[in-house]
């Protein structure tokens, strides 16, 4: 039964949960360039350079890096922020390959992820203390009702997660309420919905903003009360995640997990971890080749295979 839903790839159906989740194909399924690039390499137009798949560069010195010089700055820092592109199997591994690295020398390592939210904390605790088995967990979690993906994207993961015990920490808020948000604002949520919000919520950055409206007016009609509440979802869905971190982070490390959107300039979720914690953290963004990209964007970008 598991694996007939491994297989599946509802979220291409005709579901409900399309119309109401379009900020995930705003924000991970669009490509975040200003251009399309035909080449085989990626477009760093910050010092125009194009660098081939495999590559590395650090924003620090603006040019490639080891892979042993990469592990060496993440082993510095408390939390390592990984972005992915949530269908393209290369940037799971690029996840993964930092978490078996980085649990070399942090046998207390958790893992964060945008996945799940934290209301499923308890289920998440029982895969990493091997207690269930991959049905029960997919059950347990609703992971084709909430986040839809097709589960063998993230199987070696998880399986690397629950087979060496690592904490797995929820991060996300239940999934329906920033589309309730951004129908009726904050301010219309039911009292029961309210408890799930983080106990702070920053719409003060500008930046941020910017980026935001930039994103939502190439898919949605100019109407500025809808934005103001599509605004106001986003920054509930990132703050929360912030907040769980926050909270979950009482291990040597962490490694977050969650769509290069919510890591891109950083301030999405890393800086509003940042405002709360104050701990030292590294973002890695992974990028097709045939792109365009800005060293700004992270501290690290990974140049991945161009989408086939």
């Amino acid at each position: 039964m598991a694996s007939k839903k491994i297989n599946e790839i509802s979220f291409r159906k005709k579901l409900p949960f399309c119309k109401g989740f379009t900020v995930i194909f705003i924000f991970f399924i669009i490509t975040l360039t200003s251009c399309a690039v035909t080449s085989n390499k990626l477009f760093i137009k910050d010092i125009s350079r194009s660098f081939e798949e495999g590559t590395i560069i650090s924003s620090a010195t603006r040019t490639p890096v080891s892979l042993d010089a990469l592990f060496a700055d993440l082993s510095s820092t408390r939390i390592v922020f990984i972005g992915e592109k949530h269908t393209d199997p290369v940037h799971h591994e690029i996840q993964l390959k930092v978490i078996k690295e980085l649990y070399k020398t942090n046998p207390d390592l958790a893992v964060g992820m945008e996945m799940f939210d934290y209301t499923y904390q308890g289920v998440l605790n029982q895969w990493s203390d091997g207690k269930l088995d991959q049905e029960e967990f997919l059950e347990k979690t609703h992971w084709y009702a909430n986040w839809r993906f097709d589960f063998a994207l993230y199987k070696d993961i998880l399986d690397f997660i629950k087979d060496n015990k690592i904490k797995l920490v929820g991060l996300n808020i239940p999934f329906y309420i920033p589309p309730r948000i951004r129908v009726g604002g904050i301010k219309n949520l039911s009292i029961k919905d309210k408890k799930y919000l983080p106990d702070k919520i920053d719409t003060s950055n500008t930046a941020h903003r910017n980026y935001v409206e930039f994103v939502y007016k190439l898919h949605h009609h100019k109407v500025r009360k809808k934005f103001d509440y599509f605004y106001e979802a986003q920054c509930v869905w990132e703050d929360i995640m912030a907040q769980s971190i926050a909270r979950g982070i009482k291990n040597d490390k962490m490694v977050v997990l969650s769509g290069n959107g919510h890591i891109i300039y950083k301030f999405g979720i890393p800086a509003r971890v940042f405002s709360r914690i104050k701990e030292p953290f590294r973002t890695i963004f992974p990028a097709r080749s045939g792109t365009e990209a800005k060293l700004s964007y992270a501290d690290y970008i990974w140049v991945t295979p161009k989408k086939q």
